[in-house]
């Protein structure tokens, strides 16, 4: 009984788990520029616990942009956040990943190739 009523208490904590991006969004506005709108599901628990930011990677895992979350989105689930990023030319399928602040990388990723 006690060992429930512990997990019961940390679940918001202990089952918050890693982002996971469940759907982007890109358009290009100029040769190499793309508005990326990316929306992440994380079940944030606070200022200890929350999806911190999303990356954008080419096809090598080189980051080419990040997009940093300033705060907990505890009430917004899942919840969408917008860059623009120039990317080199030579560049024709990203992947997108979230972070979050307690487990780091390892969520769901999603990749797609660039608008024409």
């Amino acid at each position: 009984m006690i060992t429930c009523a512990l997990l019961l208490s940390t679940s918001s904590i202990v089952f918050a788990g890693k982002a996971d991006v469940v759907g982007v969004d890109v358009v290009r506005s100029e040769a190499d520029m793309f508005r990326f709108s990316v929306t992440v599901r994380h079940a944030d628990a606070g200022w200890e616990h929350y999806a911190d930011r999303w990356d954008v990677l080419d096809e090598n895992g080189n980051v080419l942009g990040t997009r940093v979350l300033l705060h907990p989105h505890d009430t917004e689930q899942p919840f969408t956040r917008s860059t623009t990023l120039s990317l080199p030319m030579s560049v024709k399928k990203v992947t997108i990943r979230a972070r979050d602040k307690k487990h780091g990388y390892g969520g769901k990723t999603i990749t797609l190739s660039l608008p024409e």
